[in-house]
């Protein structure tokens, strides 16, 4: 987290031909925006678990509910309004990772005209087949907001149209400033006009912009504060170095966020009204979106849920009790795709969620010792959200295992506590190798497995399932191979290995009937012939 004074500005860029605009003359230019008629006042509305939570009031500014999931449209179109009738016969271009690049297409279709949208090609499908149902003309090209404005800038000037740009530009920036104006004004109908702090995503710097002239013009006292991701934070940067930086490269994950290079005038802007900015990883922008869903039951994008992660950041640094906030949602553009990798880091962003590399003895009944190990962890028992393992060595067994927490800072203390009980532990919470890669390649062929059986089980996810299979289980079978993950359902799905003999095969046969989990033998299945058995 990076905290800035308003009397320690950067310098600014090079003489404009014209005086740069106050935020008085922004005022005035967003009291004047024309964005409702496409735009809606979205609404503001309290975050009532998050602020339990907190023990602060938190407001979620509901931009994820424009017609295009997304703030965007209000600049876009505020520009194009603008626009003369000659301008608007010949069209508009435009650069976008997608949010800007919907918004201009549904201005232009509003005001019938030609819309040109360059976008990278990384850019989520979901967002690329937005534009093209209303009406825009999709070229894509490059990996980022840089490199399709580059090939953008070329085509305007080939065709000429007019650029469109996504933040860069008074217009678009006032348009976007109706966000603030609206946010003080519903204040009032929520009971009271209170507000300590707004926390708004940046990428370009457009919404900061406009969101901070207006506050500073009409309610200075209210801080503002950016944010963005550890691999996307060019205006910090920036703003730090007291000129334009340009990033080598930027993070994909927060795609709406992800710019290179900020624009000259949103740069001026940020680096003397924005009070603070925050930064955030990918693990606490996976946990907000979870917390945005457990209050509105509504899914946001990456960037969309920036703010509600910065804010809770900023809430453990500063230890804030009774203040409110403003978290602006500023889009719901999200790939269903990345839905299954959000749930999978949410917990670990939340803290909610331990990993660790666990060593015990490769002997019978260690694994049912180490499970047993749970019930004297620090704050009770907790529950196994992920356990992997395979034979590997005569001597010692490497347990890949995840427990559930009740708040930041415990995997420490969990760790340190197998370690009293004789399990070597290696905490890998923070272990981005662990948490993207290593979780998922545990196993292998093994040339101590011998007599291996494989079996699928369905165990009901309840405290003690797994402990009766083990307890059921006769001490001279071993287990040879372990894979389970919580996946949030009432029934969790395990793959096991376990040497039996051929001789105990009838007592295997009643191990199974006795113990009356369902389940499927899948010794002769030709995939674990291939990548597992020996």
């Amino acid at each position: 987290m990076t905290t800035r004074s308003n009397s320690k500005r950067a310098a600014a860029p090079a003489p404009r031909t014209s005086a740069p605009l106050s935020p008085s003359d922004y005022l005035t230019r967003i009291l004047n925006a024309r964005v409702y008629d496409v735009a809606v006042e979205s609404a503001l509305e309290p975050a009532r678990n998050l602020s339990r939570r907190l023990h602060n009031k938190v407001l979620l500014k509901r931009e994820d509910q424009q017609p295009v999931f997304s703030f965007k449209l209000r600049g876009a179109y505020n520009k194009m309004a603008h626009l003369t009738p000659d301008q608007l016969r010949k069209g508009v271009i435009c650069a976008s990772a997608g949010n800007h690049a919907q918004g201009v297409a549904l201005g232009a279709h509003k005001l019938g005209t030609r819309a040109v949208i360059v976008m990278p090609t990384t850019t989520p499908q979901v967002k690329v087949d937005a534009v093209r149902s209303f009406g825009g003309e999709v070229v894509l090209h490059g990996d980022s907001y840089s490199d399709a404005y580059g090939h953008a800038v070329h085509i305007q000037k080939k065709e000429g149209l007019t650029f469109v740009h996504p933040f860069d530009d008074p217009d678009v920036i006032a348009g976007q400033g109706t966000i603030a104006m609206e946010i003080l004004r519903q204040l009032q109908s929520l009971g009271s006009d209170h507000l300590d702090a707004v926390f708004v995503a940046i990428g370009g710097g457009g919404l900061i912009s406009g969101v901070a002239n207006y506050i500073k013009a009409v309610r200075p006292e209210i801080k503002v504060i950016g944010v963005q991701t550890v691999d996307s934070d060019a205006m910090l940067k920036s703003v730090q170095a007291g000129e334009r930086v340009t990033l080598g490269d930027v993070g994909l994950f927060a795609d709406g966020t992800a710019v290179k290079l900020v624009g000259e005038e949103t740069f001026r802007i940020a680096s003397g009204l924005v009070d603070e900015f925050v930064v955030v990883d990918t693990d606490a922008v996976c946990a907000a979106i979870k917390d945005v869903f457990v209050d509105t039951r509504s899914i946001v994008e990456p960037s969309g849920a920036m703010a509600v992660a910065a804010m809770k950041q900023y809430v453990a640094k500063h230890k804030t009790k009774g203040e409110t906030y403003a978290a602006i949602l500023c889009g719901a553009n999200m790939n269903f795709d990345r839905l299954r990798f959000v749930a999978e880091r949410a917990e670990v962003g939340e803290e909610r969620e331990a990993l660790f590399a666990v060593t015990i003895p490769e002997e019978r009944g260690s694994f049912k010792r180490f499970l047993e190990s749970f019930d004297s962890l620090p704050g009770g028992p907790r529950n196994i959200t992920e356990f992997n393992y395979r034979i590997g060595d005569a001597k010692v067994a490497h347990v890949f295992v995840g427990l559930t927490t009740q708040g930041p800072g415990e995997s420490t203390k969990i760790a340190s506590n197998f370690r009293k009980r004789g399990f070597e532990s290696l905490d890998l919470t923070h272990d981005d190798l662990a948490k993207e890669h290593i979780r998922h390649m545990v196993g292998g062929h093994s040339p101590l497995a011998q007599d291996e059986r494989l079996l699928r089980f369905v165990f009901p996810e309840r405290p003690g399932a797994l402990l009766k299979f083990l307890s059921l289980m006769r001490p001279s079978w071993n287990i040879s191979l372990f894979h389970y993950r919580n996946q949030g359902a009432d029934y969790g799905r395990i793959l096991v290995g376990l040497q039996v003999p051929p001789k105990d095969d009838k007592a295997f046969a009643k191990f199974l009937g006795t113990l009356g989990y369902p389940y499927v033998e899948e010794t002769h299945n030709p995939v674990y012939r291939l990548f597992l058995k020996s």
